[in-house]
């Protein structure tokens, strides 16, 4: 290999030679030509042989000790241009001493020596045209290539925006073409990055926009508050970007690295995502690594988000457990291909079925269960009440018995807002099995945490995508009414509470989330036809369809006997629930199981309700 450099090097050692030699000889003539208006007279033919002689003579030495000779021309850059003038200044000086001595060139007496300083001019830029073309074609190439690019600013000077920048450079297969950064911190004012400098704060993007005809945002904040991030991408739409992309969160970036793959258009979740919750990741890492962690559920929206953050956290074995068979394809392969060393156990299994759920805890010895399975739509639990009762009551019933039965460490069964006060079947059924955990608890063998959630943005069946849906296809956009209230999580979040909830219980505990403000579905429905570039109720209507059985216009997290007591994060609190006596549960689940059968359905409501509602 270092033959094949050597090689390379003299080969261009000797072209830079030659050229340098022909570059002197047609500097030389030039300057006669110059000098003599374009008639040579002919007395002076000898002189210019002479002078390019002795011009060879001291010029490619004095240039190949000031390494003009050694140097790469791809990256030439303005020490070389430095160097060449002081090499050729010398040169010149010792040609001019040679002809003033020589007895060829009478001391000057019949020389013309205008022509040495116009040799001296014609020889420096002969030769810097020449050791500078390649950089000045690699530049016009790159021109070309930018051309049909899009003046992009970055919004964030930090760690993620470098990380972007870097990306942009070292890729060719993009649209970007980036012009600077702007960012809040003043101490970044004007600093420059990857050779882009720092241009303002956010609050100058509109001015930015204006002058540097920007096209793009790509905003780089994924540690920013949602306030700031909002701020930033009103700005931009209001100053006409149209493109618009941005970083995800930290939390739901593997490593934390920022690249061009991870980038997205923007959604409404990021207009009305809250801020992220503090984690200690090391607590959960210390929960998860190296444990056996099963996960019912895994194919759904929970579920599969639960298995991406646990899988980074690398447990021994992670087993995914769903009865939708496709879904359990997708995720599993997912993983696979995301983390190669994970090892991963996908299995098709009705959470119903105890004899295959008592074989597959044996077989496997999980010791962390999070219990993710359930029927969550409320409309269609409302209509089918007795197949709510059998997967989400029975289903857990039977998991949690499992987990007592193997010792496992500890279960966290995912509740749901719709538990407290609840008004729909979904609700009833979701809060029983919070008593459920809260009685097994008391057996001191495996520890039973809950975790109630709002709804997950943009999970299947949850409003976000069907709004999508319904404004491509040109509307109208359905709202079941004007004052319909719901808390929302981003569904990274909500699963990394999971984990920060599990790793912290000590069993019997019911966690709930600081879930901010509730956001009005009418105010999210008139956001997300903007974001698609229409306007409410002109480009596309908005009509209220009227609330569904068992909606409320408002969800509570606790209900009014509930306290709530503070965790070491601040963004995490524990109900204080009204205690549970595990003989009553167990006898109200027989009288569950025995009416789930008599195909009464308004009974079995009437019942589900009457059980729920002493404890409440």
């Amino acid at each position: 290999m270092s033959d094949i450099f050597k090689r390379t090097a003299n080969k261009r050692i000797i072209f830079f030679v030659f050229a340098d030699i022909f570059f002197i000889a047609i500097s030389i003539w030039l300057a006669f030509l110059l000098r003599f208006d374009g008639q040579i007279p002919p007395q002076y033919n000898q002189f210019i042989i002479k002078t390019i002689a002795l011009a060879v003579i001291f010029v490619v030495p004095v240039f190949y000790f000031q390494k003009l000779y050694s140097f790469s021309w791809s990256y030439v850059s303005a020490g070389e241009l430095v160097s060449l003038f002081k090499a050729t200044t010398i040169s010149f000086i010792f040609l001019s001493i040679a002809i003033f001595i020589s007895n060829d060139f009478f001391h000057f007496l019949n020389f013309p020596r205008s022509t040495i300083i116009i040799s001296y001019v014609l020889v420096f830029i002969l030769t810097s045209a020449l050791r500078f073309s390649k950089r000045v074609y690699f530049h016009a190439s790159e021109f070309k290539k930018i051309s049909g690019k899009e003046r992009t600013l970055i919004v964030g000077a930090g760690d993620a925006g470098e990380q972007i920048l870097r990306n942009i450079l070292s890729s060719k297969s993009h649209n970007y073409f980036p012009v600077g950064f702007v960012d809040d911190n003043p101490i970044k004012k004007g600093v420059k990055i990857h050779g882009l400098h720092v241009l303002g704060k956010i609050l100058d993007i509109p001015s930015i926009v204006k002058n540097e005809q920007i096209k793009q945002l790509i905003i780089a904040l994924p540690s920013a508050n949602s306030a700031t991030i909002r701020h930033a991408i009103e700005l931009g739409k209001s100053s006409g970007v149209r493109k618009i992309k941005i970083a995800p969160p930290l939390n739901e970036i593997m490593r934390g690295e920022v690249s061009l793959k991870n980038l997205k258009d923007v959604e409404v979740e990021d207009l009305l995502g809250r801020d992220a919750v503090a984690l200690d990741r090391r607590q959960i890492e210390s929960f998860i690594k190296n444990n056996v962690v099963l996960i019912t559920g895994s194919a759904g929206s929970i579920g599969s988000e639960l298995s991406r953050q646990v899988a980074g956290f690398k447990p021994s074995l992670l087993i995914l457990l769903d009865q939708d068979e496709t879904g359990i394809f997708y995720i599993s392969n997912e993983l696979k291909n995301k983390f190669s060393n994970l090892n991963i156990k996908s299995l098709v299994v009705d959470i119903r079925d105890q004899e295959k759920i008592n074989d597959i805890f044996k077989n496997f010895t999980p010791k962390i269960v999070l219990h993710a399975a359930a029927y969550k739509h409320v409309p269609l639990m409302e209509d089918q009440p007795d197949e709510a009762i059998k997967n989400n009551i029975f289903g857990t019933e039977v998991l949690v018995k499992a987990c007592v039965d193997n010792q496992v460490e500890k279960f966290i069964f995912i509740s749901t807002d719709k538990a407290v006060n609840p008004t729909s079947v979904m609700g009833s059924t979701k809060r029983f099995s919070e008593m459920i955990c809260q009685a097994y608890n008391q057996k001191n063998i495996t520890k039973f945490i809950s975790v109630r959630f709002g709804n997950v943005l943009n999970s299947r069946g949850s409003v976000i995508p069907i709004f999508k849906e319904q404004i491509r296809k040109g509307g109208p956009v359905e709202v079941t009414h004007p004052d319909m209230k719901r808390y929302f999580m981003l569904t990274s979040e909500a699963c990394l509470l999971v984990l920060q909830s599990g790793s912290m219980g000590q069993g019997g505990e019911v966690f709930v989330l600081d879930m901010g403000q509730p956001i009005k579905i009418l105010d999210l429905a008139k956001e997300m036809i903007r974001l698609s570039g229409f306007e409410p109720n002109k480009d596309i209507a908005i009509i209220f369809t009227g609330a569904r059985p068992g909606e409320k216009l408002f969800e509570e997290i606790l209900t009014a006997q509930e306290g709530i007591l503070s965790t070491k994060n601040k963004k995490i609190f524990i109900a204080k629930m009204v205690s549970v006596n595990p003989v009553e549960i167990e006898q109200k689940l027989d009288v569950l199981k025995n009416m789930t059968y008599n195909k009464d359905k308004s009974k079995l409501v009437e019942i589900l309700k009457s059980i729920i509602s002493p404890i409440e």
